[in-house]
């Protein structure tokens, strides 16, 4: 089984508007409600692409009970916790000329609610298979990706890992399965600009020296690098199409990427179907469905 943990999830209100003018009022021509979180992304491509998965993580609230019935249509089960204070995330994402985000906080977490959480996963299996995306909320020790690697070291159980900078170094240590930074949030990890592949390749090597099994860099258009293992080098390019979405594109390529090796086992097979999924999400006004990534993968 593969289980994906939000810890944060949210209604995404997606809305367009021909012009944008603060302090004004603005009406849209398009507007659209998605559920939002990194793991609740990488759970709905993953159905997509026929795979049975679990979503935990964490709800409250009216916008909680509508993410949790929003997964059930999406194709995956849910196994969220119910929080006593406040609601769920609504996230205002608004297109124009150029594209602003208003980011709702999120309900407050208490520590019985964070060891609700430990028991379901500590209940995993080998060979269960855990993607952890996502920021932290304000109400949950930033130490929570270390506890739950720390609990479940040494069980057989591969975990992916997307986050930023601390969140995804201090984890290394547990040699994740698969990290995903994107080449800007690489080359923050090290304090500098990774301006050529060379660079890119060469610091990538630097986080599977410090832990991490196979290491999968995202550059948008440019397409994707993954440093292997067992030494493997390889790069994909995306194919060509016109970006409608940004939202959701970089979980698709981990989606994209865990469906294809669980099928093949084959790093190179796997980041062809990452580059395919993260490529369709991009040319979609939303997350890919199933036939739009397999018709990109073919292109690829």
């Amino acid at each position: 089984m593969i289980y994906t943990v939000t810890f944060n999830p949210a209604l995404d209100y997606v809305v367009k508007v021909d012009h944008f003018t603060l302090g004004a009022v603005n009406r849209t021509v398009q507007e659209h409600i998605f559920y939002g979180g990194k793991g609740i992304n990488v759970s709905a491509v993953l159905a997509n692409l026929g795979f049975t998965n679990t979503a935990l993580g964490f709800v409250a609230g009216f916008t909680g009970e509508e993410i949790e019935r929003g997964a059930k249509t999406l194709g995956f089960v849910s196994d969220f916790i119910h929080v006593k204070k406040g609601m769920s995330r609504i996230n205002v994402k608004l297109k124009a000329k150029e594209e602003s985000e208003i980011n709702g906080m999120g309900p407050e977490i208490e520590p019985e609610d964070v060891a609700e959480l430990m028991k379901k996963l500590e209940s995993l299996q080998k060979d269960d298979l855990l993607v952890l995306s996502g920021s932290i909320p304000a109400s949950i020790p930033d130490t929570i990706y270390e506890e739950i690697m720390r609990r479940l070291d040494g069980r057989g159980i591969p975990i992916v890992v997307d986050a930023t900078k601390d969140l995804l170094l201090n984890v290394l240590q547990y040699h994740p399965f698969l990290i995903k930074p994107n080449n800007h949030e690489l080359g923050e990890m090290f304090g500098t600009e990774l301006k050529t592949e060379a660079e890119i390749i060469a610091h990538a090597r630097k986080l599977q020296e410090r832990g991490a099994r196979n290491v999968l860099i995202s550059m948008a258009g440019d397409g994707a690098i993954l440093v292997t293992e067992d030494g493997g080098l390889y790069s994909r390019k995306p194919p060509k199409g016109t970006v409608k979405n940004s939202v959701g594109a970089g979980d698709s390529m981990v989606a994209g990427f865990v469906a294809g090796y669980l099928r093949s086992g084959d790093y190179e097979e796997a980041l062809k179907w990452g580059t395919a999924a993260g490529s369709a999400s991009a040319f979609s006004e939303g997350l890919a469905d199933g036939d739009a990534i397999r018709n990109l993968y073919e292109r690829i």
